[in-house]
C-alpha cells in the first residue's frame, strides 16, 4: 500500500469489470483485504497508505467501518453483474495502518458485511494486523468471540534502540503479554520482525529473533528494511545522520534468522516467512503469491480478479466522497496480458517452497535449470522431482534467479 499509485486505465465509476475477469473464477480461491489507513504516529521507515490525525483533511476514524462496509456491499453486486460467480471468503485479512487503532466493534461490523455479502468458507482464515500497544485482553477476546481466527503482531525488534530509530512506540517487554491474551482468547499469533535498521548489530537482532522465539507464535515474518524515497528514514540516511546496512550485512542476519527459527523446529515456506507447520502458514498472502483473486476495500488497496487488477484513490477524504456519491472508490486499473501473467507467476511461485514446475517454463528458462544447481541456487533434489525450490543462497538471490528463468 506504499508510494504513488500506479499507472493504468481509468476506472468505470460503476467499477463493473470486463467479462474476461469471471473466466475460470470458480476454480480460483477469493479473498477480501481490509485496509485501515490510521496510524497513531507514522514511522520514519513506513510509505505505506497511512494518515495520522493530522493528516485526515477532514475524514473521519469515527465514519470509516461505514464507509468500508458501503464498499464491501458494493463489491457484492458489481462481481454479480460483472458475471463472477459466487464465491465464499476463503481468507480475509485487516492490513494497515493499525486496524486496532479503530475499536473492536467496527472491526467486527466489516466481518459481518463480509459474511453477509459473499460468506466465509468452512475455516476461513480471518487476520488483524495490531500493534503491540493498541490491543489489551478484552479486544483480542472481543475478536475472537465474533470469528477472527489470527493476529500479527508488529513487533519488529525486541531492542529498545533499534525501536526508537524505526519509531516504534511499543514497549518490548508488552509482547509477551499481547502474545498470552491472544492465545488465551483462542487466537493464532503471528509476530513480524524487521532486519537492517541503521545501527542494529547482529547481536542486537539474535536478541530479537531469539525473543520472538521465547513467545512460541505458530508463525514469525522477518523481513529486510527497505529505504524508500521520501520516507524521514531516507533523508537521514541521505544526510549522514544513519548510516545504511549494506548487502552483505542483510545477508548475514537473514541467515542467523534462518538458522535459529529452524533450530526452534520453524520451516520456511516462503522468503521471509516462516511457520511450524503447514497449517499455520498465512493463507491469505499465499493467496497473493499464487495470484488468486482478492478484493482489497479502503483507500489505496488493490484488488485482483481473474487477471483484471485495479486499485483504490489514496486519501481517506476523497475515498470517503466517493463513497458519498456512491461511486466505485478504484482510481485506474489494468487488465494483465499474457507475457504479464507469466512474469508475475514465475516471479511470486518461486519465492514459494514449493516453487514452480520445470515444465511450465519456457525453453530457455529450463535449459537454465542446470546453472542454477551448480550455482546452489535451486535444490538439486526438488529439480530431479521437477520442481524449482530455491536453496538459502537462493532465497538471498531471489531475483537473479527469477530473471534467469524468464531468459525467454
Amino acid at each position: 500500500m506504499g508510494g504513488a499509485l500506479p499507472l493504468g486505465d481509468p476506472a468505470p465509476s460503476d467499477g463493473l469489470l470486463p467479462a474476461s475477469a469471471a473466466v475460470g473464477a470458480s476454480a480460483r480461491d477469493f479473498g477480501v483485504y481490509l485496509h485501515v489507513p490510521f496510524c497513531r504516529v507514522r514511522c520514519g521507515y513506513c510509505d505505506f497508505n497511512t494518515y495520522t490525525a493530522t493528516e485526515l483533511r477532514g475524514a473521519s476514524q469515527h465514519d470509516y467501518a461505514g464507509q468500508a462496509i458501503s464498499e464491501v456491499e458494493a463489491a457484492g453486486r458489481i462481481l454479480e453483474r460483472s458475471g463472477v460467480p459466487d464465491r465464499e471468503a476463503a481468507t480475509v485479512f485487516f492490513g494497515g495502518g493499525t486496524p486496532t487503532l479503530l475499536p473492536a466493534d467496527d472491526l467486527v461490523r466489516m466481518l459481518r458485511a463480509v459474511r453477509s455479502t459473499w460468506g466465509l468458507a468452512p475455516g476461513a482464515e480471518v487476520t488483524t494486523e495490531a500493534n503491540p500497544d493498541s490491543v489489551d485482553a478484552a479486544y483480542l477476546g472481543r475478536l475472537a468471540e465474533s470469528g477472527f481466527t489470527r493476529v500479527s503482531f508488529g513487533m519488529q525488534s525486541a531492542v529498545p534502540s533499534v525501536l526508537a530509530t524505526l519509531e516504534r512506540t511499543h514497549d518490548p517487554e508488552r509482547v509477551p503479554l499481547v502474545v498470552q491474551w491472544a492465545r488465551e482468547a483462542g487466537l493464532d499469533v503471528s509476530l513480524d520482525l524487521i532486519y537492517g535498521t541503521p545501527g542494529e548489530t547482529l547481536a542486537n537482532w539474535r536478541t530479537s529473533v531469539e525473543h520472538a522465539i521465547r513467545q512460541a507464535p505458530s508463525h514469525i515474518s522477518a523481513y529486510s528494511l527497505i529505504v524508500e524515497e521520501g520516507t524521514k528514514l531516507a533523508r537521514q540516511i541521505r544526510r549522514g545522520e544513519l548510516a545504511p546496512v549494506d548487502d552483505d550485512v542483510q545477508a548475514e542476519f537473514y541467515e542467523l534468522a534462518d538458522d535459529l527459527l529452524t533450530e526452534a523446529g520453524y520451516g520456511w515456506y516462503e522468503v521471509s516467512n516462516w511457520a511450524t507447520d503447514d497449517t499455520h502458514r498465512s493463507r491469505h498472502n499465499l493467496a497473493y503469491w499464487r495470484s488468486q483473486d482478492w478484493w482489497g476495500v479502503g483507500p489505496g488497496a488493490h484488488s485482483h480478479i481473474g487477471g483484471v487488477r485495479w486499485w483504490n484513490v489514496k486519501h481517506p477524504s476523497a475515498y470517503g466522497d466517493r463513497i458519498r456519491a456512491g461511486d466505485s472508490p478504484a482510481a485506474g486499473r489494468e487488465t494483465l496480458d499474457t507475457a504479464t501473467q507469466e512474469m508475475e507467476r514465475v516471479l511470486l511461485l518461486t519465492r514459494i517452497r514449493e516453487g514452480i514446475p520445470i515444465d511450465s517454463l519456457g525453453a530457455l528458462g529450463r535449459r537454465e535449470v542446470a546453472g542454477l544447481i551448480a550455482d546452489q541456487l535451486i535444490d538439486a533434489r526438488a529439480a530431479l522431482s521437477g520442481s524449482i525450490e530455491l536453496t538459502r543462497r537462493g532465497r538471498l538471490l531471489a531475483d537473479a534467479v527469477v530473471r534467469r528463468l524468464l531468459a525467454d
